[in-house]
């Protein structure tokens, strides 16, 4: 009986093509990246696809994603910082979300100069079904591992990302 071979995907394609032509190409390390990338790729498309299905901009989700992060309340200032915006840029993004109905300000009850930013149901709503979306095509795709693969690929990644932060300039992102 002869061994079954493992599935071939893309990625095996590419490497294939390219260790011709660059000997010294390190074929697990072209494959994990490559992999890496066609796998942003695909999720950056689901969330994008996510958001047009629920009538959002990138920049709209963003916006309501920094206030759900902070319990569906802010004011406009701590958004601003969290979407390290100008505050008048927030005031833009706010004005279109509160015609929209996903967002309501109203004056802070502890100084009258203040204001809050709320998320209103539909907000939340809105917010999270986009998130949903992505969130399914997530577990579809890591439900192939098991849960222990799952966080040894999770604490991988996290040895690889904190190399990657070293000196290197760019602040980490914090989604």
């Amino acid at each position: 009986m002869a061994p079954t071979e493992e599935p071939r995907d893309w990625t095996d394609e590419h490497v294939a093509r390219w260790q011709p032509v660059l000997p010294d190409l390190d074929p697990v390390v072209e494959g994990a990246v490559t992999r890496m990338k066609k796998l942003s790729v695909h999720l950056r498309r689901v969330r994008e696809q996510s958001l047009a299905d629920f009538d959002l901009e990138r920049h709209e989700f963003d916006t309501l994603h920094k206030l759900a992060g902070r319990g569906g309340s802010a004011a406009p200032s701590e958004l601003a910082r969290d979407l390290d915006l100008a505050p008048a840029s927030v005031t833009g993004r706010l004005d279109a979300l509160e015609k929209r109905g996903l967002v309501h300000r109203t004056p802070s009850t502890t100084d009258r100069r203040r204001v809050v930013v709320e998320l209103t149901p539909a907000g939340h709503e809105t917010w999270l079904g986009a998130m949903d979306v992505l969130g399914h095509e997530e577990y579809r795709i890591l439900g192939t591992l098991s849960a222990e693969e799952r966080t040894q690929l999770n604490d991988l990644l996290r040895r690889i990302m904190l190399v990657a932060e070293e000196n290197t300039g760019v602040e980490p992102w914090h989604g």
